[in-house]
């Protein structure tokens, strides 16, 4: 088994975040990548699960928002399913210096909250 790099866990508030997006809803643009906005289409849960997601790989890679785009981390779904995560540019340097190898995401939410945790092992 490979050692443990980082952990990351995040929740988010699906009222307050579809009450962001009804108001700004050029910020899904901002947040999330084509494929992410295709996938979570007018289900804020989904969209907040995957904003989970991206802050808790950003604390899972030692940091928090602010320290890679938000583009740079992208949540993708495996053909089971599975939520799975794509980094690139200042999240891919991040992780390499980490010597992160492999992700485990896991996504929930209920009418109320959607919660992502992220572990990153070497």
């Amino acid at each position: 088994m490979s050692p443990i790099a980082g952990v990351g866990v995040d929740a988010v508030d699906i009222g307050r975040f579809k009450a962001v997006l009804d108001r700004r809803p050029a910020i899904a643009t901002r947040l999330f990548t084509e494929t992410e906005r295709r996938d979570g289409a007018g289900d804020a849960q989904r969209l907040a699960a995957r904003f989970a997601a991206k802050e808790a790989t950003m604390k899972a890679l030692g940091g928090g928002i602010g320290t890679i785009a938000w583009h740079d981390v992208e949540v993708v779904r495996e053909e089971s399913g599975a939520p799975s995560l794509v980094l690139t540019s200042s999240a891919a340097a991040l992780a390499r210096r980490r010597h992160v190898s492999h992700w485990h995401v896991s996504l929930t939410h209920t009418a109320a909250v959607a919660v992502a945790m992220v572990v990153a092992e070497e």
